[in-house]
């Protein structure tokens, strides 16, 4: 029997590949459309996964090659995102450069992330953002500095943005939220990663989450409203194999969640159609 007899064009809002220190995109994809998954959103993984620390630009163009071998040799509709991690910046610190010298070269990697969107080889920004884990405040300030840069970016041609940040509460939220309205950047496609069940307009600011397919943050979040994407973050590493969430795990979670009537049909289309055409102005 198909694993999605509806065609639910079932999408993983944030899965990366990487035929370096995986299985690569073919396999990914693959693995992924089996179970019934159809669209991937994929993030470029930062330069050093590939042996060429800061080299930026080539993790965009790496990135870009990878989603063109799956839409050519797989069934699975993928759609890659540019930018530059939070953790280079500290990684170019830590290598002996200024913030400040670190802010402009990846303010110089995240104008031609903005031209390859321009030209429709990526379908918006990240994933940048603050890292997760602590930093001085210094360098706080430059990564704020960087997540604001992104955004007016976006702005410039009205593509989404996808935050990578420390772990996020509605107090995280209003924050992005503010930066969103400093520039009146369209807080719906300013999309948090990583995210928990945020559903409300109370808790995400107007912000989009893409929830974590956990089974219980789905189960959260659906109960909440049907306005969120879904994830796994899954890393394509064989020294971390199924980290963070495996690559099937939001078919499976999709399709068994219809199957139990936590989902409705119709809420699926809805996350994964047309929240996903919406944000990105793409067709699923």
């Amino acid at each position: 029997m198909k694993a999605n007899p509806l065609e639910i064009p079932i999408t993983d809002n944030h899965i990366h590949v990487d035929p370096i220190n995986g299985i690569g995109p073919v396999k990914v994809a693959k693995q992924f459309y089996n179970v019934g998954g159809r669209v991937m959103i994929i993030p470029n993984k930062p330069s050093w996964t590939f042996g060429e620390p800061f080299k930026f630009k080539k993790s965009m163009d790496l990135v870009i090659s990878y989603a063109k071998d799956i839409n050519e040799n797989t069934e699975v509709k993928a759609f890659p995102l540019v930018g530059v991690h939070p953790a280079e910046i500290s990684r170019l610190v830590e290598s002996g450069k200024s913030l400040e010298d670190s802010f402009k070269m990846v303010k110089k990697a995240l104008d031609y992330g903005k031209e390859l969107v321009l030209e429709k080889k990526a379908v918006g920004i990240g994933e940048i953002g603050r890292p997760h884990y602590e930093v001085s405040e210094g360098e706080m300030e430059y990564q704020n500095k960087v997540l604001k840069y992104g955004l007016e970016l976006a702005k410039d041609i009205d593509c989404p943005v996808q935050l990578h940040t420390e772990s996020a509460s509605e107090k995280e939220f209003k924050e992005f939220a503010s930066f969103a309205d400093e520039i009146n950047f369209n807080k719906k496609k300013l999309i948090k990663h990583f995210s928990g069940p945020y559903i409300n307009k109370d808790e995400n600011f107007g912000l989009t989450p893409s929830v974590m397919s956990g089974k219980d943050n789905i189960k959260v979040a659906i109960s909440k409203g049907d306005n969120f994407l879904m994830e796994t973050d899954y890393l394509d590493d064989l020294t971390r194999p199924g980290a963070v969430l495996g690559p099937k795990t939001v078919p499976k979670r999709t399709l068994d969640f219809i199957n139990k009537e936590v989902f409705t049909e119709k809420d699926a289309f809805k996350i994964h159609k047309d929240n996903i055409e919406s944000i990105y102005s793409i067709e699923v």
